[in-house]
């Protein structure tokens, strides 16, 4: 079977994959501790560590009745979802015990539900900290940063879950999107082709495992996975999304509509499906088609950061720099780490001293894209920075050099390139 080329282009400024469609949850959630098995793993190392392990535990000890009780409202609380009265019941194991670990995980459990990311990054740090065994702190903290879309820092927590606990579907997966996102697709493969058995029925798991393939060279596993895809498959919604971006990344528009048009016939209502709409749109140079379809998922999901910058895109398209200037704006004010937008404002600011602080904001948040570094040597010659200009330029053509993808001009922002933001949505929790 020939592939369809499931891989999705490298995007030149930040990866846009993600783990879940609506309806096709991998079940990735929080990880909640229990007091127990913390106070526990407590008293196991007082015994091996000598007095100072001792005194550490000896808070959850020497009050377990005030401790325990708290925690377990605590518990009750946030399964019910009262984040109010968990918060309350864990400080006050806190205020009894300062030394346990699995109030503060819980806490930052409590901040990632209030998408309190760092916050809850502090709480999960200060837990770790406490009791770095602890497989389920390190998750979340893996989790925290991946919702942050802080994807290389995610890396290493999730890696470690997955050396001590390799078959946590959660931290396997989760690593295999991140390696997927930071370009490390041998790695991708590596991790996620073990899910097989218990994922292969999910269309999202299949189609990064597809990318992953795709990109790794591994051309089998790439075609098992496609025709594990349209096996699948049939008339679902989700799984015509899927195609209809396949096809946008084999730069076919017009297939593409097919598909996402049958999926809107499906379910008009499906997260993400105009988006797709207003990409095969713009790549037929409908743009007012484009234009509609865009205000159609922003209309669904308004906080969606990609859609505003993907307006901005087709107006910075048209000449209408004073509209893409806004919408890049209300991009960046839902996610500040939106290297695209900042991208595009220092495009239209090109001769003015501003455009210099947005493309060193794109330079921090993309420092591996040709396109950041070449726009900032254009910027710098414009004022007069010949020499550092210049060093900009080399450093430009040396990524270009190393790139993956070598069919770009330098300094061409990638209008053709497919942006997958419901793949870049965070797991269900």
């Amino acid at each position: 079977m020939r592939s369809l080329n499931l891989g999705y282009r490298r995007l030149a400024l930040r990866p846009t994959l993600s783990a879940l469609l609506t309806g096709l949850t991998l079940c990735l959630g929080l990880v909640l501790l229990a007091g127990d098995a913390v106070a526990e793993r407590r008293r196991t190392s007082a015994r091996s560590d000598g007095p100072e392990g001792e005194q550490a535990s000896s808070s959850t000890a020497g009050a377990p009745v005030d401790a325990k009780a708290w925690f377990a409202r605590g518990q009750a609380a946030l399964q019910q979802g009262d984040l109010e009265g968990a918060e309350l019941a864990f400080r006050e194991v806190l205020r009894v015990d300062p030394q346990a670990a699995a109030a503060y995980s819980n806490l930052g459990v409590i901040a990632m539900r209030r998408k309190a990311w760092d916050h809850a990054l502090t709480l999960l740090q200060k837990a770790e900290k406490l009791e770095p065994g602890m497989p389920g702190i390190r998750l979340n903290i893996g989790l925290v940063k991946y919702r942050r879309g802080d994807y290389p820092g995610a890396v290493a927590p999730l890696a470690s879950v997955v050396r001590d606990q390799p078959n946590s579907f959660q931290a396997r997966y989760l690593l295999g999107l991140c390696y997927v996102f930071t370009v490390r697709y041998g790695e991708a493969v590596s991790v996620l082709e073990p899910l097989w058995a218990q994922a292969s029925d999910n269309f999202m798991y299949l189609y990064v495992l597809g990318i992953a393939a795709h990109n790794a060279g591994r051309k089998e596993l790439d075609e098992q996975a496609l025709a594990r895809l349209l096996e699948v498959g049939g008339d679902n919604p989700e799984f015509r999304l899927i195609l209809g971006k396949a096809y946008l990344n084999r730069d076919e528009p017009e297939k593409a509509l097919v598909e996402l048009q049958r999926a809107e016939k499906i379910n008009p209502d499906l997260p993400f499906l105009h988006f797709g709409l207003g990409i095969a749109y713009m790549h037929t140079n409908d743009n007012e088609h484009a234009e509609a379809e865009f205000r159609k998922e922003a209309a669904v999901d308004p906080g969606s950061a990609d859609i505003y910058e993907q307006l901005g895109e087709l107006y910075l398209k048209e000449g209408k720099d004073e509209q893409a200037e806004n919408e890049f704006n209300e991009a960046l004010r839902r996610n500040p780490r939106m290297p695209g937008s900042l991208f595009g404002l220092a495009k239209i600011h090109v001769r003015h001293p501003q455009a210099l602080s947005e493309i060193d904001r794109a330079v921090r948040l993309a420092p591996d894209s040709q396109n950041v570094h070449f726009m900032r040597g254009r910027i710098l010659m414009k004022l007069g920075r010949r020499e550092e200009a210049q060093r900009e330029m080399v450093a430009a053509k040396k990524l270009i050099d190393t790139s993956h993808d070598k069919e770009k001009e330098p300094g061409a922002m990638d209008e053709d390139r497919v942006r997958n933001p419901e793949l870049a949505q965070p797991p269900q929790s």
